[in-house]
């Protein structure tokens, strides 16, 4: 019990170091991130550049989905410029995942110290930067903490049999990832804590990556939920992003063992192998889709300017 406590609580330890770190960095860049993807949108290929760029900088690929529905819904870009952006993000998201990889529990103590100290100033620019310092410590001690705990936690009566299915089950596994990021609405938490248990070895690599194009799917919800009230041009927004998420995980399902089996030679550790599974399936789906941003826009206005 006492380990399922801990649990919940480096989860949420780990989510609040990304909405502080999201936070600090979006509050800094938020007048930039605009102007960006208001100019640098007006080809597809410009939109999936500043759609990268943007996401890959603020961490989030729902903030910038959320903003991209904003400006859609004002005007200030039309529904087809929109399709570039979210390739973009879906790409950029997976530079988050890369990150978590990397071997950074040297700069915890630091840079948690460094950021509690800037959050006692008044000046917005240290406090935001404060931010940034805490939630990069946070998000990277609570990663620590996960994967210790992750071993003891897979054999607990009240969770062995949930990991065993979702070993032995993939479609299981999806649905898991599915749900979780749809309630906690990030994709990037929810693959996260999946590293963890991979890198403790507690659940197989197919179920991580199942989980992880669940979270994928499961990412759309709040894009859908920003769209609500916004307009014809938002709501087009929103279900061109779930079409473009659903369609890609559904074509890359039966293709999960052999991109377990190519990952597991570009990496040693199944965490770092789940975060290359991400970008894989990420950039193919955004590459293969980006020839056919016009088309792609043309079939959700059938879909939904007549069903809407």
């Amino acid at each position: 019990m006492v380990n399922l406590i801990l649990f919940i609580l480096l989860i949420l330890c780990f989510l609040l170091g990304m909405v502080w770190l999201r936070s600090g960095l979006f509050n800094i860049a938020n007048a930039k991130v605009k102007k960006w993807l208001h100019f640098l949108t007006d080809t597809p290929v410009k939109g999936v550049a500043t759609g990268t760029v943007v996401t890959a900088f603020i961490h989030s690929s729902s903030a910038v989905m959320v903003l991209t529905v904003g400006l859609a819904s004002s005007g200030l870009i039309p529904f087809r410029q929109t399709i570039g952006i979210m390739l973009g993000s879906n790409i950029g998201t997976t530079f988050t995942l890369e990150m978590f990889t990397l071997n950074l529990n040297y700069l915890i103590f630091p840079s948690i110290v460094i950021g509690l100290i800037l959050l006692l100033f008044k000046k917005s620019a240290l406090r935001n930067t404060g931010l940034i310092f805490t939630g990069f410590g946070m998000i990277f001690a609570s990663i620590q903490g996960i994967q210790r705990v992750a071993s003891p936690l897979a054999t607990h009566p009240l969770l062995h049999t949930y990991i065993e299915n979702i070993n032995d089950h993939l479609f299981y596994a999806l649905l898991i990832g599915c749900i979780l990021t749809a309630l906690i609405q990030s994709s990037t938490v929810v693959t996260g804590v999946t590293m963890g248990f991979l890198a403790s070895h507690s659940i197989h690599l197919d179920a991580g990556i199942a989980i992880m194009l669940g979270a994928n799917i499961g990412t759309c919800i709040t894009a859908f939920i920003a769209s609500i009230g916004g307009g014809a041009q938002a709501r087009l927004t929103a279900f061109a992003h779930i079409w473009l998420n659903v369609i890609g995980v559904m074509v890359f399902i039966p293709l999960i063992p052999l991109l377990g089996m190519f990952v597991e030679r570009l990496g040693d550790s199944p965490d770092l192998q789940l975060a290359h599974a991400s970008v894989i399936f990420n950039v193919l789906c955004s590459l293969l889709v980006l020839p056919f941003t016009y088309q792609f826009a043309l079939f959700i206005e059938k879909m939904h300017m007549r069903n809407g």
